[in-house]
């Protein structure tokens, strides 16, 4: 591992500084948190400085804070995303994890956000209560509430989650005016990217390293990830090769197996996660059966358990920085 995700870090928590400094300033001002209200635009005009601006979002162009002071975030991917712009949040869902928030992020980063809700089921009443200024979320989530969230306060959504992550995170960090961190972070992540394939030996040879991703799913079939998906864009930005099995994905998303054709996943290197139990999830039955351990990346010792909330649920750069490195890890051994 090289110093470059280090320095990165530190300027990211140096962001996060400058941030809570920019807060204290505005308090000083005469700014409370509880001021602020809690329905429609309205609130965009108060309880932060400076006029509102206008951001365009899956369901139109919405009027939000000028500097938004208690954000309220109801998936995983816009949690990573605040929190890697250096902002903390009022309230945030849980993913359907025993760790609620999702494990990868820094605990000091998530201690003090309220927990409103399951994240496709959120609390509105809790939401309401925090009386924030900016909710960010996805139509594909809780477009069905829109309606309700908007009366809440501005409401920030992307059309999906997920593959078009670059294309959100920007989105977000236009609903709270971080375009110069979000700059920062996407040249920090075009860095480690290159660092990952020169340690890789350069784009040719990354590029002649196929490599799968599957996940082990509780009540569903494996999943074979095809080339439209969060991870897969990390693999591709890498300059790594998919195997021809990924092009028979469904919508470009996963190409679904049971445990009797998992050789169908075969590749240089295999990544796998799993989510909910082993046993139901038929990783158990499945990593211990001989077309497993038949699979020419079984036999090569390229196989890696990865954690399942870092690799799939995080959607996000501080999620992807992390990846990166494992990345480098496991396929320079």
């Amino acid at each position: 591992m090289t110093a470059k995700p280090l320095q990165r870090r530190s300027r990211l928590l140096a962001t996060a500084s400058l941030t809570a400094a920019a807060a204290l300033t505005l308090s000083a001002c005469g700014f409370s948190s509880e001021s602020g209200s809690a329905s429609g635009s309205d609130s965009g005009s108060e309880g932060s400085a400076g006029a509102p601006r206008t951001v365009k979002t899956a369901m139109g162009d919405v009027k939000v804070p000028a500097a938004p002071q208690r954000v309220v975030v109801l998936d995983t991917a816009e949690l990573d995303s605040v929190l890697t712009l250096g902002v903390k949040p009022v309230g945030a869902t849980h993913a359907d994890v025993d760790s609620g928030f999702l494990n990868y992020l820094p605990k000091d980063q998530v201690e003090g956000i309220t927990d409103v809700g399951q994240m496709m089921t959120p609390n509105l009443e809790a939401v309401a209560g925090l009386k924030p200024d900016l909710i960010l979320t996805s139509k594909i989530r809780h477009g069905d509430k829109y309606a309700e969230l908007s009366k809440i306060a501005p409401t920030v959504m992307t059309e999906n989650t997920g593959y078009p992550w670059k294309e959100n995170f920007q989105v977000h960090a236009e609903a709270l005016n971080k375009q110069a961190e979000a700059k920062m972070v996407t040249d920090d992540y075009a860095e480690h990217v290159a660092d990952v394939t020169k340690a890789l030996g350069g784009k040719e040879k990354a590029g002649a390293t196929e490599v799968n991703m599957v996940r082990f799913v509780e009540g569903a079939d494996i999943r074979v990830y095809g080339k439209k998906n969060y991870i897969a864009t990390i693999l591709a930005d890498v300059g790594l090769g998919r195997p021809a099995i990924t092009d028979q994905a469904k919508d470009g998303f996963s190409y679904d197996v049971s445990p009797e054709k998992i050789d169908l996943a075969d590749a240089d290197a295999v990544f796998h996660s799993t989510y909910g139990d082993p046993k139901k999830s038929k990783e158990t039955q499945t990593t211990g059966s001989g077309l497993w351990k038949k699979m020419d990346a079984v036999k090569n010792g390229k196989v890696f358990a990865v954690d399942d909330q870092l690799w799939i649920q995080g959607i996000g750069y501080t999620a992807a920085d992390k990846i990166l490195g494992e990345l480098r890890t496991n396929l320079t051994k």
